[in-house]
């Protein structure tokens, strides 16, 4: 029989000291940016029902999920997404609180990407959702403002933000004699910009100018001379109103400084069954997938008894902290200021000086060797240039 008590389960892995530093900078950077504009924390429970993430605007693949029976036989879930967690918050606790509520978690999600080689099962997410208020257009710029400034404190020069509407992508498939099935599928194609088998399955639906304008829809991505062109290629009303207030969103976003971050991509479509109007992702140049993804979603927390419109983003804090290892920003743990060193009899009182010592700040080691001179070596090999020695007196050396 196989064991697997030394190694780590597919699409997790162990992180080590660097790695770890990493994590706690980028969740602190975005603690900070989070808090200094109004959101407060929040964190739900790493287990949840099955049934908060089954529903007409909250369906997840039950394959993409880990499954686990409580006490009860009642099927729970590893919390595969924040924002629906957070929905049913706002929904139930804090029905009763004063909006606009301003939420900020950092909290990891679980998916079961078994078919995905390379993926990861656990992703540590941080991220704010804006929940009610009156004017929705407001609270949209002041979540793609904020995803702005998330990227920025990153890596300023070097990161972009796309954005589009999954009103677009709806309005075309609303006019078309498919189920649902057959819309996820056409999703998760034009999704993965996999134009072959996007052709092959628009070609069996029909020849119209429906299935033509989807067809293009992958590479709608660009400046904002793409809602032109998507403009040419179909428009009705509603499409028109659509490509109107993308056309506003991009200048206004572009005026801040940031006009060569800021492009437009009709072709973000992910979770249509989620969010409702505008919707986008932030790349950072040392990887190569979305480091960030958010949109509006007005209908999910009506799902759970209040209705409120939202809008909010997250983070994948591992990805951004491979970004800035790889552009060399990634923070290196300092070796400690001291070794202490307890003479035989007076190891208690070294460990009292030590104590005394991190209280104003410094950072120590205790040595577990009974020699002073292996303590030299070992201090040496640490790159620590100062030994403390605790005995009758208390003196220090440079080594």
């Amino acid at each position: 029989m196989k064991r697997y008590d030394l190694i780590t389960p597919e699409g997790t892995r162990d992180l080590l000291f660097e790695d770890c530093l990493a994590r706690r900078k980028v969740e602190k950077t975005l603690a900070e940016l989070f808090e200094g504009f109004g959101y407060s924390e929040v964190v739900t429970p790493g287990i949840e029902f099955y049934d908060a993430f089954m529903g007409s605007a909250r369906n997840f693949r039950q394959e993409s999920l880990y499954k686990l029976t409580d006490s009860k036989g009642r099927l729970m879930v590893l919390r595969p997404d924040c924002t629906i967690p957070i929905a049913r918050l706002a929904a139930t606790r804090l029905k009763e609180a004063q909006t606009p509520l301003r939420l900020y978690y950092n909290q990891s999600v679980f998916s079961n990407n078994a078919l995905l080689k390379g993926r990861s099962d656990e992703v540590v997410q941080a991220g704010i959702e804006l929940i009610g208020g009156e004017n929705c257009k407001r609270a949209d710029y002041e979540v793609l403002c904020t995803a702005v400034e998330a990227l920025a404190s990153f890596d300023k020069d070097n990161f972009r933000l796309e954005i589009g509407h999954i009103g677009y992508f709806k309005e075309l498939v609303a006019q078309l004699d498919i189920d649902e099935d057959v819309v996820e599928e056409i999703r998760m194609l034009i999704s993965s910009k996999n134009y072959p088998a996007l052709n092959d399955l628009l070609d069996e639906i029909g020849d119209n100018d429906i299935t033509k304008a989807l067809k293009q829809l992958p590479s709608l991505f660009g400046g904002i001379e793409v809602l032109d062109k998507a403009s040419d290629i179909y428009a009705n009303d509603k499409i028109t109103g659509i490509l109107y207030n993308l056309r506003k969103v991009f200048t206004r976003l572009s005026s801040l400084g940031y006009e060569g971050n800021i492009s437009v991509d009709l072709g973000i479509v992910s979770h249509t069954d989620y969010y409702t109007g505008i919707v986008f992702k932030g790349y950072l140049s040392e990887v190569g997938d979305s480091v960030l993804k958010g949109g509006r979603y007005d209908n999910l927390i009506s799902s759970f008894g209040k209705d409120m419109p939202a809008v909010g983003f997250g983070i994948k804090v591992d990805q951004v902290a491979r970004h800035l290892e790889k552009i060399g920003a990634n923070p290196s743990a300092k070796p400690a200021d001291a070794v202490i060193f307890g003479e035989k009899g007076y190891v208690v009182e070294a460990m009292a000086h030590a104590q005394k010592l991190v209280r104003e700040g410094m950072k120590v080691e205790h040595s577990l060797f009974n020699t002073y001179e292996q303590t030299v070596e070992f201090a040496k090999s640490k790159g620590i240039s100062t030994i403390i020695t605790v005995g009758e007196e208390i003196t220090e050396n440079k080594i």
